[in-house]
């Protein structure tokens, strides 16, 4: 070490202090990385990788980038799944600024270039801040739709602790799973809000056992300090954060995994992000139980938020319903989609703003104009809580509040009545101070960073308008000193100028020289002139380049006292944030609502779902070609709770069930519905078995996959349920899989914890003789119609079993080769023949090679093996069905 160069040292102590870090050391105006995390960096982002001295004889591995480009890069090295350290030059703000205009004058290295040789008086640094997925702040690195979450996540083997934060918006939440089988519950609440990253126990993922084996693939774990969990350390964490004596007015006092989980992110912050703690207000402890439950298959199946094919929002529902025009919008109501509510009140609140917008058309254009100039006041207001704040982020607040009043004109008329409309319009606070605050300081366009000057509008400070005036008078004195000078020494080729290393000189040729005034003092010898400089054009030079520190410096302190002031009134600002937010959704429902002819469900208690002539809201804007073909769908946990859905491949079975299930969620999250008129009893959880996929990587095959959605289904599902499930047993020999979906009917009929509500698709059109032994199963198939060798799909849902798929018409559509459809039609031909259905008692026992009787011997046999005290009511109950069905 004593032989290493200053920088080096600096470096090495730093990397130090973040071995698990990439660490971007400041140098000028790059950020240089050395050694191995140079390498890394070379790779990653494709730049070139050199060498740099640090010792006599000694040259280690340099990379690096310019800093205003350092976004991109970053970006890279996130989503490679490093973390990166940012070592920035320290000292006062006025020192940064001066250093950032001296390199212009060449006093210090131009910009763009990188320093080559060491300083005696090496400038110090600190990391002031670690990237991770969860910490971005950068608005280049977010997307502004969707909120950028880090989680943290412990178990204490009983119970789990869940906690969330976005820092970007301050939004921080968390909540305790104590349920017998709480782990898929803490599955489906991240695939909810699908974090960046998330925190766990380092000794948790080091040990032999795995608590978390679901979190491995899908998502960026980030061990942390086990000690940093432990309830003491944790809740004191929250204590001095908020400056509280209790936990109890946040909602977690009482739930020790919810504030072990909510303190460890705390601690996390103030080790890679401590500016954002600032922006950490309050705590949101919530249930799970207050939202309906949604699994990570049902939100893939459903495509709420991206396709399944592209992984895009284009053709998902999200993409239909956000008509927002705001990014605080946006994100509300990706979260809204996400996360439906089970509150009868509050989503008749919802949808009564969305109606008062929906029949108010020029009150609804009005604010959605006045919504679009707005910028993202959440996020700005985040960035000056956080000091990072730039002068067109305090000037994308001021047009934000200036708008507030014109907004609240427009909705006058609408908010006349009580209702939620009103109370949004009460929370629209203009925070009149800021606004008129950041108009006198702020200049309409500023430059983009403090470093070029001209942020502070002319006349709010007398300071810094004294500094500038006697500045732009030196200036004027300079551009007059070379015609007064040319006329008092009639030397007319004199010149005055300028260079970043010389200052002002006054130029005069070698043929002049006789004629220099005798107070010229010689500065520099060129070959054909010499250079000189009066003690009154110094003076004036320093006045001019000291002004120009000055104003930085001035400018600098003007600026962070401005964002103190609108730092302090960011609880409003926030309000205001929600408050703008909520509306724009509302706005955007109302639009998307009138645009694609929707209607305000009736929502209702009751276990009952009755939609007329309801549409697909994907399917039917996507597919334009031919108009969409309406449905009607009724369900009761009373009479008929179970359809069993038979019909064609292609003729929309599939679209059918998802249809339903979609009407339902827009139901709960306060939106209109494609439909002529819906009811909709509210539904605790909706679960979705479409489709065959593997899981390579979990060592899973198709079936296996459709079993394990079938079995979380069966052992979750409650009679408040809506179950969507198409083509279960598909993935197994025909006996196999018939056994299989007719067990899962009669198993969702008869059981009395299930009894779901429940939309059953399937091609095994024996299914249809449940509706014979089970009360409530009704049968329903998807039309078509026969023109000799032509079949047309109608698409419309009609009463009864369908006894035909027209498989082998669809693999003719689909361009199987002419020889081979032939050759299935006569195996299809033969098979027929046969005309005996596959499920009956004499074929059932064929194909188990089980020996035969009469019609009645089986049952009677049966009757006697039956071990009647080991049965269950409900095993009873079904084997008594089975039984009179064979001796009937």
């Amino acid at each position: 070490m004593a032989h290493l160069t200053p920088m080096r040292r600096q470096y090495l102590q730093l990397k130090s202090q973040y071995p698990e870090a990439l660490l971007f050391f400041r140098l000028g105006d790059f950020y240089e990385t050395f050694d191995e995390d140079a390498k890394i960096v070379a790779q990653v982002c494709d730049i070139t990788l050199t060498s740099r001295p640090v010792a006599k004889g000694q040259r280690v591995p340099l990379a690096g980038v310019p800093y205003h480009a350092a976004d991109s890069y970053i970006a890279k090295l996130i989503t490679a799944g490093y973390k990166v350290a940012i070592a920035e030059q320290v000292g006062s703000e006025a020192d940064q600024l001066r250093r950032a205009a001296m390199a212009g004058r060449g006093q210090e290295p131009v910009a763009g270039a990188r320093i080559t040789a060491e300083q005696g008086d090496l400038v110090p640094r600190q990391v002031i801040r670690v990237v991770t997925p969860g910490t971005i702040v950068e608005p280049t690195l977010l997307e502004e739709k969707r909120n950028n979450y880090l989680a943290a996540l412990v178990s204490d083997g009983d119970r789990a602790g869940l906690a969330y934060i976005d820092i970007t918006t301050g939004e921080f939440a968390t909540t305790q799973f104590s349920e017998e089988e709480f782990w898929p519950e803490v599955e489906q609440e991240l695939a909810r809000f699908q974090p960046s990253e998330i925190i766990v126990p380092q000794e948790e993922r080091e040990g032999r056992r795995d608590p978390f084996p679901f979190l491995s693939s899908s998502f960026h774990l980030t061990p942390f300090d086990p000690w940093r969990f432990e309830l003491g350390n944790a809740r004191r964490a929250l204590l001095d954060h908020f400056q509280v004596a209790t936990l109890d007015g946040f909602g977690c006092e009482g739930k020790p995994l919810a504030v072990r989980a909510a303190g460890a992110i705390i601690q996390y912050l103030a080790q890679t992000q401590p500016a954002a703690l600032g922006h950490l207000r309050n705590l949101a402890t919530y249930s799970v139980g207050e939202f309906m439950a949604l699994d990570a298959a049902t939100r893939r199946n459903l495509e709420l938020s991206q396709t399944i094919r592209t992984g895009r929002t284009r053709g998902s529902l999200l993409w239909v319903l956000d008509d927002t025009v705001t990014a605080m919008g946006g994100r509300l109501l990706r979260r809204w989609i996400n996360q439906p509510l089970l509150d009868l009140e509050r989503l008749r609140q919802r949808q009564e703003a969305v109606s008062r917008f929906v029949e108010d058309t020029p009150t609804r254009l009005g604010v959605r104009q006045w919504l679009k100039g707005l910028g993202d006041l959440e996020r700005l207001t985040g960035r000056v809580v956080q000091s990072i704040a730039r002068p067109r982020d305090l000037v994308g607040i001021g047009r934000a509040l200036s708008a507030i009043p014109k907004l609240g004109e427009a909705l006058a008329g609408m908010s006349a009545q009580e209702g939620p409309i009103a109370e949004l319009r009460a929370r629209l606070d203009p925070c009149a101070e800021i606004a008129e605050l950041l108009s006198q300081a702020i200049v309409d366009d500023p430059p983009a960073t403090l470093a070029s000057g001209g942020v502070i509008r002319p006349g709010f400070s007398a300071e810094l308008d004294g500094v500038l005036a006697a500045a732009r008078e030196a200036k004027q004195w300079v551009a007059q000193l070379e015609q007064q000078e040319r006329r008092r020494t009639g030397i007319q080729s004199l010149k005055v100028g300028y260079n970043k290393v010389f200052g002002y000189y006054l130029e005069v040729s070698k043929a002049n020289l006789n004629r220099v005034p005798s107070e010229y003092i010689r500065k520099q010898t060129l070959v054909g002139a010499e250079r000189y400089f009066t003690p009154e054009l110094k003076e004036k030079e320093s006045l001019i380049l000291n002004a120009e520190e000055r104003q930085l410096e001035i400018e600098s302190r003007i600026f962070h006292q401005v964002c103190a002031q609108v730092a302090a009134a960011a609880g409003r600002l926030l309000c205001t944030a929600g408050a703008l937010a909520e509306l724009d959704v509302y706005a955007a429902l109302a639009e998307v609502a009138l645009r694609n002819n929707y209607v305000r469900p009736e929502l209702i208690e009751e276990n009952e779902i009755e939609i007329i002539a309801g549409r697909h809201p994907v399917v039917e804007l996507t597919q334009r070609e031919e108009p969409f073909v309406p449905n009607d769908v009724r369900l009761s946990n009373d009479e008929g709770q179970i359809i069993v859905l038979t019909g064609p491949n292609m003729s929309g079975k599939s679209t059918l069930l998802r249809q339903v299930a979609l009407i339902v969620l827009l139901a709960q999250i306060g939106s209109f519905v494609p439909a002529d008129r819906a009811t909709i009893g509210l539904v605790d959880r909706i679960f979705t078995r479409i489709g065959a996929q593997d899981e390579i990587a979990a060592g899973r095959s198709t079936f296996m996959v459709e079993m394990v959605e079938t079995a979380n289904i069966l052992n979750h599902a409650t009679p408040r349920s809506l179950l969507v499930i198409d083509e279960v047993g598909r993935g197994t020999s025909t006996y196999d899989g018939i056994s299989i979906a007719w067990a899962v009917v009669e198993y969702i009929h008869n059981n009395p914890r299930v009894r779901a509500k429940t939309l059953f698709a399937t091609h095994y059109h024996e299914l249809t003789e449940l509706s014979e032994l089970l009360p409530r199963v009704r049968n329903y198939n998807v039309a078509v119609a026969e023109e000799g060798d032509r079949v047309v799909f109608l698409y419309k849902v009609v009463p009864g079993g369908a006894d035909r798929s027209y498989g082998i018409h669809v693999a003719q559509l689909a361009g199987l080769p002419r020889p081979v459809i032939h050759r299935a039609e006569e195996i299809l031909e033969r098979l027929e023949a046969e005309a005996r259905s596959p499920i009956s008692p004499k074929r059932i026992a064929e194909a188990r090679q089980l020996p035969l009787f009469t019609i009645t011997d089986p049952a009677l046999e049966e009757l006697k093996k039956l071990d009647v005290e080991s049965l269950t009511p409900l095993e009873a109950i079904t084997k008594l069905y089975e039984l009179q069905r064979q001796l009937e």
